[in-house]
């Protein structure tokens, strides 16, 4: 059995990932640490196998105020927890960065494969990537740094931006038809994922994601149809955003692409469990009310 620790106690990923290997209990034994204090750092990290670090600071702000907190939490706290685990003998870490290292699409063709250079362009996708710097040269034969760059992460009880579209869907009679690209990662898919890095020991720099592309008005009509709710697509408004989507970044969000290469992701193991009708269907369920209003 593998002891696993995770940090952070309120972590939607953390404790989504608690959940499903609570799923294996003669596998895995988990226990959940917050960082909020320095109370970890008197914390035993030998008694562990493996750490799981997902807390930090998950929004994106351009507030200058910030910056300091970004680097401090997301970047240092990174590096001095994964130190700490290998200097205490924890076999393997494994820290959750974020396809926000590449930037934003506005700048670039939205497309990344494994010859695109990262190039953050604010505080969180800066202070993701210097943790990544940090904690790297970390890894050797006795303990496996394992770094996880998942596009937009969605599912039952999410938070961003998933959530505020799902809310739309469920409310607009009208939506742009627009094409345009983006990966995501369904959060029971990502659980699975990192549960095989766990189980396959493994280490190294990895991009999971579904195995389809979304188009978001294709997303937004499956969820408009689990809440029976029609809602027309129309190319009327495409000239528009195609030029907006160059220079706002609220549209970008929305209709800018931003996809990894699928062989970047390729078939390591079996970690998509559910595709994206399956997975969007499963998220919506939760809220069977909303579905009579």
């Amino acid at each position: 059995m593998k002891r696993i620790l995770i940090t952070g106690v309120n972590s939607y990923v953390g404790n989504s990932l608690e959940e499903w290997l609570n799923k294996y209990p003669e596998k895995y034994e988990v226990h959940k640490i917050s960082l909020r204090d320095g109370t970890w750092k008197n914390k035993d990290l030998s008694v562990y196998d493996v750490v799981v670090h997902v807390a930090g600071i998950a929004h994106v702000s351009t507030d200058p105020k910030m910056e300091e907190q970004y680097y401090k939490v997301n970047r240092d706290l990174t590096i001095n927890i994964a130190t700490k685990a290998k200097d205490e003998g924890v076999k393997q870490f494994i820290f959750l960065s974020s396809i926000i290292v590449y930037g934003d699409s506005i700048n670039n063709t939205g497309y990344i494969d494994k010859n695109t250079i990262p190039k953050p362009s604010n505080f969180y996708g800066k202070s993701k990537l210097q943790a990544e710097e940090g904690i790297r040269p970390l890894n050797d034969d006795n303990f496996n740094v394992v770094i996880i760059r998942p596009p937009m992460i969605y599912g039952k009880g999410s938070k961003g931006n998933y959530p505020r579209l799902a809310k739309l869907a469920r409310k607009t009679p009208i939506f742009p038809d627009f094409d345009n690209q983006r990966s995501m990662l369904y959060i029971e898919n990502l659980c699975e994922f990192m549960r095989l890095m766990i189980e396959h020991e493994e280490s190294g720099l990895f991009f999971p994601q579904n195995k389809e592309y979304v188009k978001t008005s294709e997303m937004v009509r499956k969820i408009a149809k689990i809440y029976s709710k029609k809602i027309w697509m129309t190319k009327l408004f495409n000239p528009l955003i195609k030029i907006l989507r160059k220079r706002v970044q609220v549209v970008n969000k929305v209709f800018g692409d931003l996809i990894y290469d699928k062989n970047m992701s390729g078939n390591l193991y079996s970690y998509q469990i559910k595709n994206l009708s399956d997975s969007i269907e499963a998220t919506e369920s939760v809220i069977e009310g909303d579905k009579m209003n």
